[in-house]
């Protein structure tokens, strides 16, 4: 089940999975004195909260890139750190290693893994050209840009051909890449794929001919 606030819900497993949350990319950039509203890791969790509230899942897998940079769980305030703490009770939680963050974070609970299998379904955080039928990943931050009367609006979205399944990013202040560039088209090759757009009130399902380049 995609879900329109960016997740993936497995009712079976009561499994919920989130990509690319990068938490305290504010805090990063201030470091650079590049100056954002310090919210985003707050906002982030907000809404993962909002999530847990109406699936309850027994399970959260991050897929990876939860953290800006390998000291962001450093950076993280008593707040933020308590939030997740309190998300992760009574559930299982695994943190998904990824190229911001191949190491676990320090002070937060949960499980590292390079990806986690589940059947045939394989949890992962960068799809692999040659990968088999079930991945799920993350870290390209899929965006689709689609035209209607009225104009044109560039959404975060899933990218699938019913294969695989590539999740939008989930941070705050996540940057997206356009589906229509070459790194989607390496993974999907010929094969018919859909973007699936965040929407207000839904997720639409979108074929890829009818999504714009930038």
């Amino acid at each position: 089940m995609m879900d329109r606030a960016g997740a993936l819900y497995w009712p079976e497993e009561k499994l919920l999975a989130v990509a690319d949350l990068h938490f305290e990319k504010g805090s990063s950039y201030a470091a650079r004195r590049v100056f954002l509203p310090p919210y985003d890791t707050a906002a982030t969790l907000m809404k993962l909260q909002e999530l847990v509230c109406l699936y309850d899942p027994k399970r959260i897998v991050a897929l990876g890139d939860s953290f800006h940079d390998a000291a962001a769980s450093g950076r993280l305030i008593a707040q933020d750190r308590a939030r997740i703490k309190a998300l992760q009770m009574g559930r299982e939680w695994v943190w998904i290693a990824g190229n911001h963050d191949p190491d676990a974070p320090s002070g937060v609970e949960g499980e590292i893994m390079e990806e986690l299998a589940i059947g045939p379904i394989r949890f992962r955080h960068a799809p692999l050209e040659n990968a088999s039928d079930g991945e799920i990943a993350g870290h390209l931050h899929p965006v689709a840009r689609v035209g209607g009367l009225v104009g044109t609006v560039r959404r975060r979205c899933f990218v699938s051909d019913g294969r695989r399944c590539i999740l939008p990013a989930f941070g705050a202040y996540a940057g997206g890449l356009n589906l229509r560039d070459d790194a989607f088209g390496s993974l999907f090759k010929n094969a018919a794929r859909f973007a699936h757009v965040l929407g207000q009130s839904r997720v639409y399902r979108v074929a890829h001919r009818f999504c714009l380049p930038d």
